[in-house]
């Protein structure tokens, strides 16, 4: 078994995160300008007719505080002009969409990995779309649950190509870094462990701290979800000189986390995730949900969009809540393409968040909108 030699602790400084993608440029979606949406309706929900806490709470606030990440390119960051956009940011305001008729009704909270469960429990947040995978843990002891899987990660490692490294096995003896307090922090401890290799944990508070040490040369390999691999090794001032290694050595379901105890609340942010699911594989799109709400003959489409029945009406929403989703934030596949995707400078692929009747199939399911 080949034993790392690691490599001069030199490296080309880190690029400011907020530089990427121009970060004054990257698109939002249909009604992402920095106005509100043209002439949206209010809300025509009252505190006083919902049963949930939550949702009582946010209507008598006007807004959704929404737990987002501090800064992490394609998922939830500021850019430029201070606005905040990303993969997770857009389900928040697909949220405040659902709820209020306006997308641009919410608060985003910027939570550390130690403070994101806190900040929920204690209702600093009503929902905390972070980047937080699900775990049996998590789910039973932390007086959380989750509400559905808007992202399936799973834990890779960053590398220089000057390398010429193939395999994760090969970082027999690496120094590695990783975030403390996170699941990748164990998963890395099983991965060596279960091969009988050993490797030099360097142990960082955050993800900016683990990018930093990287481009310094501290360590020789980044672990940690892909996507934020990806995201990382943007901001590095030769993106083209890194390389993710094949290697997925765990499972990360990511997703919405709400407070346990309020079923209602729940559904809402649960359907507010299928809602976007569902459009993509219904055909229905930013650019086509208007036509489709008034000519579509297709039963789900007009379930879905309020053309038929109320089935908003079982949520505490009104009618048209998944018809405001898509026209103001879109669906998943746009969701996805303009943040992490095709259309981003993450670039990253559907993979496992492809549709599951897509060609190349993945794992996205909405149970059925009737």
């Amino acid at each position: 078994m080949s034993v790392f030699r690691p490599l001069s602790r030199l490296a080309a400084p880190i690029v400011l995160a907020g530089l990427v993608c121009g970060l004054t440029a990257c698109n939002q979606g249909p009604k992402a300008s920095d106005d509100k949406p043209a002439q949206a309706p209010e809300a025509t929900l009252t505190p006083t007719q919902s049963d949930s806490a939550t949702l009582k709470a946010v209507l008598t606030r006007g807004r959704v505080n929404c737990g987002v990440h501090p800064g992490l390119i394609g998922f939830s960051y500021k850019d430029n002009s201070g606005r905040w956009r990303g993969f997770d940011v857009d389900f928040c305001r697909a949220l405040a969409a659902a709820i209020f008729s306006d997308a641009d009704k919410v608060t985003y909270v910027p939570l550390t990995t130690t403070e994101r469960f806190e900040a929920l429990k204690t209702g600093k947040v009503d929902v905390l779309w972070r980047s937080t995978s699900w775990t049996l843990s998590r789910d039973a002891a932390d007086q959380v649950d989750y509400a559905g899987i808007n992202y399936y990660d799973g834990q890779g490692f960053l590398v220089r190509k000057s390398l010429r490294l193939n395999s994760a096995t090969e970082l027999n003896g690496a120094r590695i870094c990783v975030q403390t307090g996170s699941t990748s922090e164990l998963n890395l401890a099983d991965f060596f462990r279960a091969r009988g290799l050993k490797y030099n944990p360097v142990v960082v508070k955050n993800e900016d701290e683990g990018r930093d040490a990287y481009a310094a040369g501290q360590c020789d390999a980044l672990s940690s979800d892909v996507s934020a691999l990806a995201a990382a090794r943007t901001t590095l001032s030769d993106p083209t000189a890194h390389t993710i290694l094949p290697e997925i050595i765990s499972k990360e379901p990511l997703g919405p986390v709400v407070r346990q105890g309020d079923d209602q609340w729940t559904d809402i942010v649960r359907w507010t995730l299928y809602a976007t699911i569902v459009a993509e594989e219904l055909g229905v799109s930013s650019e086509t949900v208007k036509a489709q709400q008034l000519e579509s003959q297709n039963p789900e489409v007009r379930r879905l969009l309020g053309s038929e029945g109320n089935l908003g009406g079982g949520l505490g929403l009104g009618p048209e809540w998944a018809y405001n989703i898509v026209s103001q934030v879109g669906n998943y596949g746009e969701i996805f393409d303009r943040n992490i995707g095709a259309d981003s400078p993450l670039k990253l692929s559907r993979g496992l968040n492809a549709q599951w009747n897509a060609p190349e199939r993945g794992l996205l399911y909405s149970p059925p909108v009737r």
